[in-house]
């Protein structure tokens, strides 16, 4: 995920960089409104957008307004250090998406600029392996003809291994990739999912394998 951030406080943007990049992330840094805007007028390859209101000469108020006029639909993260409700709702007029009020916590930030970017991303309308199937719009897994039943975290977890089929996934990515469900969901909580799920999916073809010290695949049984 390729994530602009756009901060004038030089330590504040080194430490945004460093925890975003920690997530996996590609982190552009530039320092004021005018650099953001002309950048994003030149190519957007940003996927989400951190953009701090307080800027020197053009404000992230501005760069928003100017990034909505020229009809990007890229995700905006405002950061502020104001607690007003009135900026908090002129920078959402203005188009942006989300916001967070300085000082906050960095587990928040990554969660939410995920969220963001998940929101921005277009969703297949179904996903498959063996006879294993999820129609997304209707909410409904099959196995073959016949309807499984999942609760809303067992189908988050199924989801998301079959959206990485054949590729390893830790426990620590499926947490954070069910978020908000998983505010609170332990380590220990997803081998409990792990292991109902298994039982649900015994019949499709489909095999979720514990690979030791690093997480799950969900393959095609051998």
């Amino acid at each position: 995920m390729h994530v602009l951030v756009v901060e004038d406080d030089a330590v504040l943007a080194d430490g945004l960089s460093r925890v975003l990049g920690g997530h996996g992330m590609a982190v552009e840094v530039v320092g004021n409104g005018t650099q953001a805007d002309h950048l994003l007028q030149r190519a957007v390859t940003a996927e989400v957008v951190v953009l701090d209101i307080g800027l020197p000469g053009m404000d992230g108020f501005e760069v928003v307004r100017r990034l909505r006029a020229r009809g990007s639909a890229v995700p905006v993260l405002l950061l502020t250090a104001r607690d007003a409700i009135e900026d908090r709702v002129r920078g959402l007029e203005q188009g942006a998406d989300d916001y967070l009020v300085k000082p906050f916590a960095t587990a928040e930030l990554v969660a939410r600029v995920k969220a963001l970017a998940r929101r921005n991303t277009p969703k297949p309308a179904g996903l498959s392996l063996g006879d294993l199937s999820l129609d997304l719009a209707a909410k409904r897994a099959r196995v073959g003809d016949k309807v499984i039943e999942l609760s809303v975290r067992e189908w988050a977890v199924l989801e998301y291994l079959l959206q990485h089929a054949a590729r390893v996934v830790s426990k620590q990515q499926i947490i954070d990739a069910i978020l908000p469900w998983g505010d609170d969901l332990t380590l220990n909580a997803v081998e409990v999912y792990i292991s109902r799920l298994r039982l649900k999916i015994a019949d499709a073809g489909v095999a979720i394998r514990t690979i030791r010290g690093f997480g799950y695949v969900l393959e095609l049984a051998a």
